[in-house]
């Protein structure tokens, strides 16, 4: 159960939020532990529109975990011990939801259970990489360690996130204007056009003809259109869920001509990366392997580092393994993966093919953006001329009959 509280810290100062415990006196005592001091305690009620049942209000980002991740490691390297760490995180966390996971956690490792162990009951926070990492941080007296590999791991990655999203704020914004533009001249513009050409004497050109018969047709079937829209829409999000849907997409995704490049490139940082981070901490290849498999999104990379990892089992080298797919990883991994393996630093080797590749990522963002501005701007002068003749074409017949 869920209770909102009202409480006074041990400072004095006014505290909210909301904890689940299993009933209200379990509840006044998780908040004691933190030196939180309830002086009021509700039930909530979850209904199902409820904000907190939305995955949307719920969302922890991979900055979020990074920035938990390097403070924890901070606080566990000074040798607070864990659960007051915890306590002293879940008070600077702002994300109410995190903030709740994190007095869980704190919960569970006082109860005796390792930290392992309370992060894994939380999975749609934290991800098999995640706790295995921390398993291994356990198992070597290093979590410290481990937390800060997770932290430089996790930043990483929310800048290869980061760069992808900027470069399609442009296009989005581009799209939504002219969809606005458009809204306003059929909704606006139209009706009132299409009573200057009733009024007129003067017979409408082909294409005005055309135009005010389709914009006729729009403003009865409009319905038909939008049922459509959502239904393709709908289809397209179903279809994708599908095992069979989800092969074709990521294997089509890597055969775009230029984005499939890019993908490529996305998803052998992430490959190296993982490898890398989870070599360092003290796994074994093939278990690095196993995990890192489990964090790739993409089937097509999934079913590589599968066949990779059974090839590792027999005896083979990664590198070797590697070779047999010369359209996903490129000969630049390979070479770099087989010095690393020979020389033993295979996981600095990783790095390597990381900082490049992120490098060249970023470079690919760029490029894409400064060709992407122009045709955007040509596909836009396209669509107003339509409009402005659209709009035009219709006035000058009328104004020519008058």
């Amino acid at each position: 159960m869920k209770y909102k509280y009202k409480a006074r810290s041990k400072e004095g100062s006014v505290e909210s939020g909301v904890i689940e415990a299993s009933s209200k006196e379990a509840a006044v005592d998780i908040l004691s532990k933190y030196n939180i001091f309830a002086t009021s305690l509700v039930e909530v009620k979850q209904g199902i529109f409820s904000g907190k049942n939305i995955s949307f209000f719920n969302k922890v980002s991979k900055k979020d975990l990074a920035i938990f991740s390097r403070q924890l490691a901070v606080l566990l390297e000074s040798r607070v011990p864990v659960v007051q760490s915890l306590a002293s995180l879940s008070e600077q966390t702002k994300k109410q939801f995190f903030k709740e996971k994190i007095i869980k956690i704190s919960q569970l490792v006082d109860e005796g259970n390792s930290l392992s162990e309370a992060f894994s009951a939380f999975p749609e926070v934290f991800n098999v990489f995640f706790i295995n990492l921390m398993k291994s941080g356990e198992a070597s007296g290093k979590i410290s360690e481990s937390l800060d590999y997770l932290s430089r791991h996790l930043e990483r990655e929310a800048d290869i996130n980061s760069q992808i999203k900027s470069a399609m704020i442009y296009p989005v914004f581009v799209i939504s204007v002219l969809v606005v533009v458009m809204g306003i001249v059929m909704v606006v513009v139209m009706p009132k056009l299409i009573e200057l050409v009733k009024q007129s004497p003067a017979k409408p050109p082909f294409f005005t003809v055309l135009m005010l018969n389709f914009y006729a047709f729009l403003s009865i079937y409009w319905w038909v259109f939008i049922l459509i829209l959502f239904g393709l829409i709908g289809f397209i999000f179903y279809y994708l869920k599908t095992k069979n849907g989800k092969k074709q997409y990521d294997f089509l995704s890597l055969r775009i001509p230029l984005i499939g490049e890019f993908f490529q490139k996305t998803y052998l940082v992430k490959f190296a990366e993982n490898l890398s981070t989870l070599i360092s901490a003290g796994l074994s290849i093939v278990t690095a392997l196993k995990i890192t498999k489990d964090t790739i999104e993409n089937i097509t990379y999934k079913e590589i580092i599968a066949e990779t990892e059974k090839s590792v089992l027999e005896g083979e080298k990664i590198s070797s393994a590697l070779k047999k797919y010369p359209k996903y990883v490129s000969s630049f991994v390979v070479q770099m993966i087989q010095v690393g393996e020979d020389t033993g630093k295979l996981d600095k080797n990783l790095l390597e093919i990381v900082n490049f590749y992120q490098k060249e990522i970023k470079r690919d963002v760029d490029t894409f953006t400064a060709l992407l501005e122009p045709v955007l701007i040509i596909f836009l002068g396209i669509c107003v001329a339509f409009l402005a003749v659209s709009v035009l074409s219709p006035l000058y017949s009328t104004l020519g009959g008058m």
